[in-house]
This record gives structure tokens, sequence and C-alpha cells, in this order.
């Protein structure tokens, strides 16, 4: 960080913009660019800090009106006690750390036999992927959808919502296909959503661009708060597709000052976006991240209506060290099944070869 920063100042650059990596949501960075005098293309240090505490969050949240999944997200984090409030909840529950993400130290828990082994296990994890082992609970919502919102606020008092993503189809809690607008939801869901998305914003002062994550029971149809990604996400690009909008432009707009580029009577919807995470992964080995050299990239060719999204090169080697990711397929159609085709027919085409190593995508 203090390398990027300086880097910046030699340069005589005026701004920094974190990309979606380590630092995106960082506080601390954010917070030292500012003391530096330069600008964070990105949400205020104090918006960032009180969305990475999912307990912090959720207490924020449900004071802003919020939809929140019945839980514990106290700060006594006495086993007994922790028991107690999971008998209250009811089983299943589901076991977070308060820090990180990714689905790290995420535990379901189907009875009270499991409960205290699976805390100290997500207690370890927590504690050696983000350096605090602090834990909520909740009700584990067994038949769930992933519905995401592109929320966009300015400096201004000005917030808005580009719509959602359905984000469901995962694997160990990492996304693999996205698409927006989220399918088999109402014009009045679609509505209430978003605005539930646009207060969560407001209640911390966001500006940029930011996504509320909401866990969705398909069985009663109510939606919940999950948390706040306050960053630009992976899966922008969908969003982008049917708004017809540059969110990277504006995240740049918003932090030189100007307002937002649209009011929310004004973002169209047009048509319809996937986006397919090609992972570098050993198959028989459970999917596992793989490495290794890239003897053979093709990926397809981009086009008004076809994006790809990548940052290696054949030749170059996959690392142990980062995300198994390699590239991103993005496309778009006037129809679900129009995109859905489209998506088939380029991963037909999208050619990688490693030795040993499969390249999986999933539809």
């Amino acid at each position: 960080a203090a390398a990027i920063v300086d880097a910046a100042l030699r340069t005589g650059a005026k701004a920094i913009h974190p990309g979606y990596g380590f630092l995106s949501e960082s506080a601390d960075f954010a917070q030292l660019c500012e003391s530096e005098g330069l600008t964070f293309i990105g949400p205020p240090p104090s918006a960032i800090r009180d969305m990475g505490d999912k307990s912090a969050s959720k207490r924020i949240m449900g004071a802003a009106g919020v939809p929140l999944v019945p839980g514990y997200h106290g700060a006594d984090q006495d086993i007994e006690l922790l028991k107690l409030e999971a008998d209250k909840i009811g089983y299943p529950v589901l076991i977070k750390p308060t820090h990180g993400g990714g689905g790290k130290g995420m535990r379901i828990v189907q009875g009270p036999d499991d409960f205290v082994d699976s805390v100290r296990s997500a207690q370890r994890e927590a504690a050696a992927s983000f350096g605090i082992d602090t834990l909520l609970i909740e009700k584990y919502i067994t038949q769930p959808r992933h519905i995401e919102v592109q929320v966009f606020c300015d400096k201004h008092g000005n917030a808005i919502h580009l719509y959602e993503r359905d984000c469901s189809l995962q694997r160990r809690h990492q996304k693999i296909i996205e698409e927006a607008p989220a399918p088999n939801v109402t014009t009045e869901f679609r509505a209430h959503i978003g605005e539930a998305a646009v207060s969560a914003a407001k209640a911390v002062g966001y500006y940029s661009a930011g996504t509320v994550e909401f866990i969705v029971d398909t069985l009663s149809g109510e939606f919940y708060f999950m948390e706040m990604n306050t960053r630009l996400q992976v899966e922008h690009p969908v969003t982008e597709m049917i708004v017809g909008q540059d969110l990277v432009e504006w995240q740049i707009r918003v932090a030189n000052g100007e307002c937002l580029p649209l009011s929310q009577e004004q973002v169209p919807l047009n048509g319809h976006a996937f986006e397919a995470r090609i992972y570098a992964e050993n198959v028989p080995r459970g999917f596992l991240p793989a490495t290794g050299t890239l003897h053979h990239y093709r990926p397809v060719l981009s086009s008004p209506t076809v994006r790809v999204e990548t940052g290696v090169e054949e030749g170059d080697a996959v690392s142990m060290h980062y995300d198994p990711m390699i590239a991103k397929l993005v496309v778009w159609g006037e129809s679900r099944n129009a995109a859905l085709v489209k998506l088939k027919n380029c991963l037909s085409n999208f050619q990688v070869y490693m030795p040993i190593t499969l390249i999986y995508t999933s539809i």
C-alpha cells in the first residue's frame, strides 16, 4: 500500500483507483490516500470500515429498516451464549466470521450436537484468514437465491441503483455464473429490493460504486441483507451491458466531485447479460485451484455484445498465490435465452490448455 502511494506521489498522480483486488476494501488504504492528498476512487474510509465488520453492518442496516436474517450479531463470544442464541434462532444455523469473505470460516450446523466443534473450527479458520476470530450466527436459509444490487452514490446526496444481478450459481461460496437482471422476479420485487439497497448505502454515507448483497428465501419470497461490498464487483460488466453505462467512468466522475450522470428514472434496462468466470482448476482433484503454464490460450474475439476480460496470455504461469480465475467472459443478448445461447457458443470456442489441469466453466 505504501509503495503504491509513494509511486503516485513521485509521478504526480492525483488519484488512485484500487480496482477490485486486495486494497479496494481497505479502509486504512483509503485513509492513507486521503492523508497524502490523493483522491481514493472509491467510498469514504468510514463506510468501508462500517461495512467490513459484518456484525456492525447488520446493526446499521437494522436501524435503517433494511430486512435482516434472524440471528445473533453481538460482541459477546462466550461459547455457551452462542449456543443459547443458536437454540433461540432454531437449527439449521449458519456460522460466519464477522470479517473477511469468500466463504472462509463459514459453517452450516444442522443441530446442537455439532455446534461447539463447528464454532471452534470456524474461529480457527477466521483467525488464520482474517486475524479476527469473532463470529455471528444466522438462521440458515435452506432454499436461497443470491441476488445483489448495484448501487451508486455521489458526494451530493444522490443515490440510485442500477438493477440487480443473480449470483446464485456458486461452488464453495465462490461465484461461477452471474447474470443481470435476475430472472423470474416481479417488477414490484425489483423495485423493492432496489429501494432497500439504496437505503443501505445512504445509511453509511456512501459514495461511489457499491454492491448490496441479499439472500432471497425462495419459499417465502422474502429477501434479507447479507453484506455490502464497498468496491466495484468482479461481475460489474453484466450491469454495464444491460444499462449501457461505464461504471468505472462513473467512479472517476464521482471521485472528482461530479453528480451522478443519471437519475433513477433515467437508468435504462435493456436485454440480458451473463458472465462466466474461467477458472484454472484441477477437476479430478475436486476442482482445487491449479497451477502451471498456459500452453495454449485462445479466448473468443470481443465484440459489442461479447467481452473478454483477462490478465493472462499464452505462456504465462498461473500462480498459487492468487485467485484461480484467469478470465471473465461476458455476453449480452436481447433476451435471456439469446444471451444464454451466445454464452454457450462462446464457451465452446474458448480454448485453454494446461498440462494435467482442466479449465472448468459451468452454465
